[in-house]
């Protein structure tokens, strides 16, 4: 397979570099081909703008930044940081979006990357649109056939991120991530890979982290991906509202999968279940 890490974190020498680093290590010696953007280490300008847009002439009228970048993008006329992460993005079998969570998000560089590379006619405006139609969307698209997965690093305890944690569900937290930016152009994405209390963890938990993460990318053309609903997959009235005869009984985001709903490392409630070696489930139970 072909995997595509985006990779963003300031400190190479941080844990989430080292399970990137671990992580390629094994998918090449397993044989696999990978790329890594390191969105740092490139330098990568994560402001979206008229830079953006070399053909533009400086005179011209104000700039509609998604417009723009989708007559850039029909003719070949984007920035070339842009044109080679959508090929990278075309290239790959299986995109992993690696980063620690940062105020509930990805760090604003990878916010950035996706802002400036999901132009117009190529992660979104695809297809037909008018009338019922809304395009290729929520699993169709340009990447359609594409597998994608979260690899996210977390400070906190699983607990504080389960259905009842102070900090919210961490499905919620992902959905404008998982749904969002990965299941919006047409990918098919795996339950994510999550990692907690990683401030605490010593040599023991990091080494059991590392090999979970491994595994994780070395299963990832078997693992079953999240159920997300298809837009056009009959599930949908005319203006993209879910039809009462396909309400699952659940509610809030997972109420867009097909049931059951995929919870992800949900807490089970036992008291001393959580410890500095503690490493995240990564199966649905």
């Amino acid at each position: 397979m072909k995997y595509l890490i985006i990779y963003a974190h300031p400190e190479p020498a941080s844990l989430t570099g080292y399970l990137k680093d671990r992580g390629v290590a094994a998918l090449q010696a397993a044989g696999h081909e990978v790329i890594v953007s390191d969105l740092y280490a490139m330098g990568w300008k994560a402001v979206a703008d008229a830079g953006d847009f070399p053909a533009r002439a400086a005179d011209e009228e104000r700039l509609d930044y998604g417009k723009a970048s989708g007559v850039a993008y029909a003719a070949d006329a984007q920035s070339a940081d842009i044109a080679e992460q959508q090929r990278r993005l075309l290239w790959a079998d299986m995109v992993v979006l690696q980063f620690p969570m940062w105020w509930y998000g990805m760090p604003a560089i990878m916010k950035g990357w996706i802002d400036r590379v999901y132009a117009l006619g190529f992660a979104y405006g695809v297809g037909p649109h008018g009338g019922p139609n809304w395009g290729k969307r929520f699993g169709e698209g340009m990447l359609e056939g594409r597998r994608a997965m979260v690899a996210m690093t977390v400070g906190g305890r699983m607990a504080q991120y389960g259905p009842r944690g102070v900090n919210g569900a961490v499905d919620d937290i992902l959905w404008p991530i998982q749904h969002g930016v990965l299941f919006y152009p047409g990918m098919a994405v795996l339950p994510p890979t999550i990692f907690y209390e990683v401030r605490q963890a010593d040599a023991a938990a990091v080494e059991a982290m590392a090999l979970a993460y491994i595994d994780r990318l070395l299963s990832a053309t078997t693992t079953e991906p999240i159920a997300f609903r298809h837009q056009n997959g009959g599930d949908y009235d005319d203006v993209q509202v879910l039809k009462p005869d396909h309400d699952s009984g659940a509610r809030g985001h997972a109420l867009h999968q097909r049931g059951p709903a995929f919870i992800s490392n949900i807490w089970g409630g036992q008291p001393g279940e959580y410890t500095p070696r503690h490493v995240a489930p990564t199966s649905r139970d």
